[in-house]
């Protein structure tokens, strides 16, 4: 792997799928309470610009697994390209620590972090992407599904940071992915263009429609995400107006089938995205995914930071 993870375009097909078999054998060790320090002695820095439970915790529990260390640096903390200039921030870093996660609002402040530091960066959530979540999902359905490519993910909302990622990750896998967002809510038409040209290689059809039944129809899963995300708050009531016709139900899950898996990165707001029933019902792997957010990365921080185990 590169030494960075700022967008799911970092790894290959046969990166990512050495993610997932690290990945099970490491969940595996954990269940069996069988100690792995791989990373004993290393330091990794969180700068974390936005609130966070799953990415948090974590990866500070996980390097705390793997026999290393993790220090928080919350907001108010560094403030980089306020308080200082984000190369400045990244050179002082480098220096004490082995590997830095960032947080942040804007995605060029993750693409300066991993240009200026000499140690990995890790993009734990930006405006335009979220890499670790989209690997942990992937590992979640390979762990219940077995081979991805073919399987089938209809994502109901927003064409955002976490659909992005979406895009790349089922570009690289073979993965078919299909966006239904309300009109004015699609992706960057950019990175579906990107995502478009590695498709041709894996076999991935990658679409974006406003229909969400259509998309439904046929899906192996079911995928959503809050309508608003952090730093949209003010536009909250215009999209709870936009995206109404967009929310995960039991008749959404109806039309896509009986074997269909429901999936959210969370947060979850109840009653707008998706219904009670849906996420506590027998279809949702929702807390699946969360916990496999541990696992996976603590893949990714042994292959960044350490030697596979």
């Amino acid at each position: 792997m590169k030494r960075v993870l700022v967008t799911l375009d970092d790894v290959t097909r046969e990166e990512v799928q050495q993610l997932l078999e690290l990945t099970a054998s490491l969940k595996a060790k954990r269940r069996q309470g069988i100690a792995h320090p791989l990373l004993q002695g290393k330091t990794l820095a969180l700068v974390f610009e936005k609130p966070s439970l799953r990415t948090r915790v974590t990866f500070e529990a996980g390097m705390t697994q793997l026999g290393g260390h993790a220090i928080y640096l919350a907001p108010a903390d560094i403030r980089l390209g306020e308080r200082e200039t984000v190369q400045d921030g990244a050179r002082n870093l480098e220096r004490w620590v082995d590997g830095i996660v960032a947080r942040t609002f804007s995605h060029q402040t993750v693409r300066q972090l991993a240009e200026c530091a000499r140690v990995p960066v890790i993009n734990g959530l930006s405006d335009l992407h979220h890499p670790v979540q989209i690997l942990c999902d992937l590992f979640t359905l390979w762990e219940r599904r077995g081979p991805l490519p073919g399987l089938r993910v209809a994502f109901i909302g927003d064409g955002n940071n976490v659909s992005h990622s979406w895009f790349q990750g089922a570009a690289t896998m073979g993965v078919h992915f299909t966006l239904a967002c309300p009109p004015g809510y699609e992706p960057d038409p950019a990175i579906v263009a990107a995502a478009r040209g590695k498709a041709q290689q894996s076999g991935a059809q990658l679409q974006v429609t406003h229909d969400p039944t259509a998309a439904a129809r046929g899906a192996d899963v079911l995928y959503t995400d809050v309508w608003a995300s952090m730093g949209q708050e003010a536009e909250q009531a215009k999209r709870r107006h936009d995206f109404q016709g967009f929310q995960v139900d039991r008749r959404l899950v109806e039309a896509a089938g009986p074997d269909v898996l429901v999936m959210h990165c969370l947060p979850a707001h109840r009653g707008e995205e998706i219904t009670e029933e849906v996420i506590d019902g027998p279809r949702s792997i929702v807390f699946d995914q969360a916990e496999n957010r541990l696992h996976m990365q603590k893949a990714i921080l042994v292959k960044l930071l350490g030697s596979a185990a």
